[in-house]
């Protein structure tokens, strides 16, 4: 458990904030590029960590993440016009590009310097991988953007979306890098092989093709045994499992500092996954939900799999709010409670938001019991403390400053029972610690 001083210290990310002081060094995720699909076009209003903002993409496609209010008299911006490399407010016609430099100030005389002196706060952005990221901290330490094998993949080999979450990042993505809740959780009743696929595609766990050893196996060992390793960008987590004979059944995901995780469960050739969550405020984040296959482009039978809610993609709204959700209870159904899956609530993503939201918006860790399943848990939290208590002291985080060490990958493997983590890495993926950095030329 922690104390109520650490929880708060964890989950907070407002402006001066450990936590937010810390999330403010790393590149975060603001909108989709499809959200700002027109130059010229409509501006957006967003929230990222605690701070009200601005978007807009300019004449020339490039895009502004500023401050909401002009600094002439405070007047909202988003009632302004788009238009000709600029935002012009509505009230007196002050424009500003998308850096926050002030470039018409039509209530002053054209001879004056004074536009000169006016500056914007703008964020500085960029678009990559079909999401628009954007680096809030101080301007002098702006890294890299991290090199997720997502954006080094072409782009018809990725798919990515979002989806709203109802309770602070953190449980969140503890929820994720706690692989052991796969054998009750997301698990189905059915008994017969047959209704036991069907169940698993209806749950959106697996296609009925999907070899059903894999999730047997998870089912009857609910004790996996937790190896974890950090490296440059963040945490390796394996989770070994008894399998029909003496071999284990491995599951390896990655946590990516400070709010990237990648799914344990990709055999080779299958898809890998990954998500990203961004704290809105304290008490609820975006999820951005991705997925990728290095080896081909994905059908659009795929895509449309992944639009109606697959793996730890949400079947969303046109505001990405997904379809089950605490407003509905999730659409959890009883009946199906009892005779098909653990939940009663279809879905994968939709399960884990359901238990994640029901903690509260901050879950209270005074009051928590961690057992030998809550390895990765307790191992998060001291890199993500740690880090932001070494910030506080001038110490930069090192995975900001390795922005080639994110090129890894997670996924499944059956490995001898001598065989340790660090030899089934390497035989899955020719190195410890899942780095495929080599096959798009960014070296070690």
């Amino acid at each position: 458990m922690l104390s109520k001083a650490d929880n708060e210290f964890l989950t907070h990310t407002g402006l001066g904030t450990p936590m937010g002081d810390l999330l403010r060094r790393f590149w975060m995720p603001a909108l989709l590029s499809e959200e700002l699909p027109e130059r010229d076009g409509p501006p957006k209003k967003i929230k990222l960590l605690g701070e009200d903002l601005l978007a807009f993409r300019d004449t020339n496609g490039r895009i502004g993440i500023v401050e909401p209010h002009c600094p002439h008299r405070g007047a909202g911006l988003y009632y302004g016009r788009n238009e000709e490399c600029g935002i012009r407010c509505a009230f007196h016609g002050w424009k500003f590009d998308v850096d926050g430099n002030c470039v018409d100030l039509p209530t002053s005389p054209p001879e004056s310097s004074y536009k000169d002196t006016i500056k914007l706060l703008a964020y500085p952005v960029r678009e990559w991988a079909d999401i628009v990221w954007v680096y809030m901290g101080p301007k002098d330490k702006v890294p890299e953007l991290p090199q997720l094998e997502l954006g080094l993949v072409p782009v018809s080999s990725r798919y990515v979306t979002k989806k709203w979450q109802d309770c602070n990042w953190v449980q969140s993505v503890e929820g994720a890098l706690d692989t052991a809740h796969f054998s009750f959780l997301h698990a189905v009743l059915a008994k017969d092989e047959a209704k036991a696929r069907a169940a698993l595609a209806k749950a959106a766990i697996a296609d009925q093709s999907t070899p059903d050893d894999r999730i047997r196996w998870i089912h009857n060992d609910p004790r996996p045994k937790f190896t974890v390793h950090g490296h440059d960008a963040g945490l390796l987590i394996g989770a070994a499992r008894k399998t029909d004979g003496p071999d284990l059944y491995w599951r390896i995901s990655q946590f990516l500092m400070p709010n990237h995780a990648y799914t344990p469960t990709a055999f080779p050739g299958e898809i890998y996954y990954g998500q990203c969550w961004v704290p809105v405020d304290d008490g609820s984040c975006w999820i951005y939900t991705y997925c990728w296959q290095p080896d081909r482009p994905f059908s659009n039978t795929e895509r449309a799999k992944f639009d109606s809610g697959f793996n730890v993609h949400a079947e969303v709204d046109d505001a990405y709010v997904p379809l089950r959700n605490p407003g509905n209870d999730y659409r959890l159904d009883r009946q199906a409670q009892k005779d098909e899956s653990f939940t009663g609530i279809v879905g994968v993503s939709e399960q884990d938001a359901a238990i994640q939201d029901s903690m509260g918006p901050i879950q209270d860790r005074t009051k928590e019991h961690l057992g030998p399943t809550d390895v990765a848990i307790v191992e998060f939290r001291k890199l993500l403390m740690s880090a932001a208590r070494a910030l506080q002291t001038g110490d930069e985080p090192k995975a900001a400053g390795s922005p080639r060490r994110y090129a890894v990958r997670a996924g499944g493997a059956v490995a001898a029972p001598d065989k340790n983590l660090d030899a089934v890495m390497t035989a899955r993926f020719g190195h410890t610690r899942g780095y495929v950095g080599n096959q798009y030329g960014l070296g070690e």
